[in-house]
This record gives C-alpha cells, structure tokens and sequence, in this order.
C-alpha cells in the first residue's frame, strides 16, 4: 500500500542519463529556414588572459553581476545554416579536428547528423574570417575536403593574410603560426572553389557581406534576409555578451587590430541596436540568439527564446 506523501522510498533505478538532446535549433526567417547547430562550448581560461584593460576588479564585477564564472570564459560556437531554398548555407564550422581549446570542441559534423543535414548537401560555406574557431571544420584530420560540393566564401584580404607562406615561420603580431598552419590547412584544399566577396555585396540571394575589420583584417558579418525579414549573423564582431558590451572598447587578446576592432564593434552594435535587427552570435551562449540595444556607453544582450512550438496569431476580433 501506498503511505502519505513522501513516505514511501523512491525506486526508481534508471542510470542517469548521458548527454543532452540533439544539438541543432531550427527556426523561419521569412521563407527561409535557419537550422542553427554547434561545433561544441570552447573554453578561453581565465578572463583576464583574453579581455585587456579592465582591471580584474572590474573583469570579476561584471562577470559577477551577470551571474556568469568569474574562473574561465566559456564561449560556444553557434554556426547557422541557412535553407534559402535555392541554397544550403553553413556559416563557420568551428575548430574541427583541433583541440587547441580541450576537448568539448569538434562536434560540428555530430550536430549536422542529428539535424538530419548531410554534410555533401550543404552547398556554400560562408566563414566570417580565418581564424581556427571559424575554419577548422573545413577539413578533418587527414585534410580531407569534409564539405565535397560546397564553394568556400571568404574575404580576399583575410585568406591572404592567413595562407601567407612566409608567415608560417614567424609569428607576426596578431598572426599566431598555428592560426597561419591551420588556415592553409583548411582552406588550401578549397583552392578551386573560393569565392571572394566585397563589402556590401550579395554574393549569394539574401545573403549581404558587411566588412568589420579589426578582429582580423578580412572580418565579416553577414545580413541574412528573406521578404521584409532579417537578421545578422555577426561572427566575432564581439566575443561575450557581457565583457565586450558594456564596455565596447575593452580590447580583445586574439585582434589582429585591437583598437580598429573596437571602433567596428561599437558602429556595426550602433546598427543592429537602432534598426532592431536580431542578432546571430557565433561566441553567445547557445543558441546564440537575441538583440542588442543601448546601455549607458555600451549596449546590453537581450537573448531570444527559443520557440521549440509554433504558436499561431491570436486570431482578430
């Protein structure tokens, strides 16, 4: 028989379960679809190793007040994949192979089999830049092409910068020699399928390029738009929602140009803030999506939930 309430000892004897659901995100943006999955969290260390110019007071203060750890900085790695229709679109394929950060990163291709995507579909591979974290699932371990029928678009200053020969035997301010090996390679593979986009074009339908040098000198962002909606997907425009937002000039360890990054940082944050426009970020906490808008100096991350149920519109009276 059954006692009072909480009388009766569980026993219940079900191991505790591993790992969480699939990690893939689905949603609409206008008529196109936007499967968003991840290449897995990347853990920086300590904050003060990355975020330059704050003092470790003012480093734990925001951290603390955000409810975030004060210890190590954990970033994602959020890559979109957009269905236009016309075109399947992979922004950024994390750190691949690579495991320079530890060992959570590299699950890009296990994210794409839970969404039911198969890599050889995917037809364009858009990378905001060349740095490790956005390139390094181009290729796995052996250098093999992991993405056979996609043509790779990338800034022509970015994959020259980071594909420089000389630049593997000596490292260069901002051009760390690992970053130079493992540009060439992810993207050396590709050679006969690169594509270079210029500021302001709409290299692919729907798909517009945004320079933002200063992260690295071929930095991009991209807006993505179908019928009257958009969003951007904004790469390492700023790597954390709280760090590089409420304080925008805060320099970040890994710029090519630290001072030129954070003049990008605040004009393209004053865009997205004052034309509302939702907002992808690769670094965010998963899934990466929200707005921005203007706090006192800087601006503040407003994350979106996510609509796992299609709710429809209140019908009008």
């Amino acid at each position: 028989s059954v006692g009072p309430l909480g009388s009766t000892p569980a026993h219940a004897k079900a191991p505790p379960a591993k790992g969480q659901t699939p990690y893939f995100y689905r949603f609409g943006l206008g008529k196109f679809q936007v499967t968003m999955v991840s290449d897995g969290p990347l853990p920086l260390g300590p904050p003060g190793d990355a975020f330059l110019g704050l003092s470790k007071e003012e480093i734990q203060s925001q951290l603390t007040n955000a409810f975030l750890p004060t210890d190590n900085i954990v970033l994602e790695q959020n890559c979109p994949i957009v269905n236009t229709g016309k075109n399947l679109i992979l922004f950024d394929t994390g750190m691949g192979a690579q495991k320079m950060f530890g060992p959570t990163t590299g699950r890009l291709m296990q994210s794409l089999r839970e969404a039911g995507i198969n890599p050889a579909t995917i037809d364009s591979v858009v990378c905001s830049h060349a740095h490790i974290d956005h390139i390094g699932g181009l290729v796995d371990a052996r250098g093999r092409r992991l993405f056979p029928n996609a043509k790779v678009y990338l800034s022509e200053d970015d994959y020259k910068f980071w594909t420089d020969e000389a630049a593997v035997k000596s490292e260069v301010k901002g051009k760390p020699e690992a970053f130079v090996e493992h540009a060439r390679k992810n993207l050396l593979p590709y050679k006969d399928r690169l594509v270079f986009f210029k500021n302001e074009q709409e290299f692919l339908p729907g798909i517009t390029a945004i320079a933002a040098p200063g992260h690295t000198i071929g930095h991009t962002i991209f807006m993505i738009q179908s019928e009257n909606k958009k969003a951007a997907f904004i790469g390492d425009l700023t790597h954390h929602p709280v760090l590089l937002m409420e304080k925008p000039k805060t320099e970040f360890a890994y710029d090519t140009d630290p001072k030129q990054s954070a003049m990008t940082r605040v004009r393209l944050l004053d865009m997205v803030a004052a034309q509302r426009i939702p907002v992808m970020a690769y670094h965010f906490a998963w899934p990466g999506m929200g707005h921005v808008s203007k706090q006192g100096e800087g601006y503040r991350y407003h994350p979106a939930a996510m609509e796992l149920v299609q709710i429809p519109p209140k019908p009008t009276p």
